[in-house]
């Protein structure tokens, strides 16, 4: 969410032609894999390694991470990453030797000749891969964990689409809904006080996957806007496979938005801050309320279907 804003909860209205939100303050809770044959051109063997003693020597002792040039020594001969080394004020975490500026450079050697498995393999990710190329594989990897798309908080949840499904209902109590199009109506009192505030995202059921629907107040520039986008939960490959629209509108009047959901590796504040979705001017938007202007009345209505 925008700085200083806050989060807004949706209430569900009864209205038999769609879903009407009223917002409120919201109180946000907050191996034995089988080798098989290799990969393909750029990726790793599949499988998994047998370096494990050289392999225990690599991880720092500090932080237990595996360690990456530079790697230091004391004098005494014991290692520890680089980043541990400055936390650690140059002291040797085992003897209390003076850790001064020696290098290992010997296992940094025996690391180049080692093949390991990606840090996601209980994910799903059985590839193994040269030392010094298992961080880059690893920023790509497809089975590495999603954030918690929901942007009313700073959530740390991070899991497969599955578990993040059930945490937002269960921690979150986002609303679910099945359907591939949707009817929203979002309410405000006094819109004029609300210069950056976060509604309660809905998540959709369609096509088997799962969509989050996303809106906001914030300021682009020096002027308060509406703003409504969709979010896929998967990877940016299998977003491409979908097209959303939005629409907003009234008194003979609208706005329309049609693109691909982002992915939610692409963070809320991302697509939000690249304006990649439907933008309504607040003016515009108090339009469409009609009223005195005094009082939000957004229906904002959509779908999502399937490129072929």
């Amino acid at each position: 969410m925008a700085p200083g804003g806050s989060a807004l909860k949706e209430v569900l209205e009864s209205n038999s032609t769609g879903m009407d939100y009223e917002v409120k303050t919201a109180k946000v809770e907050v191996n034995n894999s089988k080798p098989t044959k290799p990969g393909g051109a750029g990726i790793g063997k599949y499988g998994i390694h047998s370096n494990n003693g050289v392999y225990e020597l690599l991880e720092c002792p500090v932080c237990t991470n595996l360690m990456y040039p530079p790697i230091h020594q004391c004098p005494n001969g014991h290692t520890l990453c680089s980043n541990c080394k400055v936390r650690v004020q140059n002291t040797c975490p085992t003897c209390r030797y003076e850790l001064g500026n020696i290098r290992c450079l010997a296992l940094e050697k025996v690391a180049e000749s080692l093949e390991v498995p990606c840090r996601y393999q209980n994910l799903g990710c059985h590839d193994i891969f040269p030392y010094y190329s298992k961080l880059k594989h690893e920023q790509h990897c497809r089975f590495r964990p999603y954030t918690c798309p929901y942007a009313g908080s700073e959530c740390s949840v991070t899991g497969d689409i599955p578990t993040l499904v059930v945490h937002l209902k269960d921690d979150h109590k986002v609303d679910m809904h099945d359907g591939c199009t949707f009817n929203h109506r979002y309410v405000k009192s006094n819109p004029h006080e609300v210069e950056n505030a976060t509604w309660m995202l809905t998540v959709f059921n369609c096509f088997g996957r799962q969509f989050c629907l996303h809106f906001e107040a914030f300021q682009l520039g020096m002027a308060p806007v509406y703003m409504a986008f969709l979010r896929f939960m998967g990877d940016e490959n299998e977003a491409k496979k979908f097209s959303y629209s939005l629409e907003v509108g009234a008194h003979g009047r609208k706005l329309t938005w049609q693109g691909i959901p982002r992915s939610v590796r692409d963070s809320h504040r991302k697509v939000r801050d690249s304006q990649d979705g439907l933008i309504i001017p607040r003016n515009l938007a108090l339009y469409f309320s009609g009223g005195d202007r005094q009082e939000l009345k957004l229906r904002v209505t959509g779908r999502i279907w399937k490129e072929e």
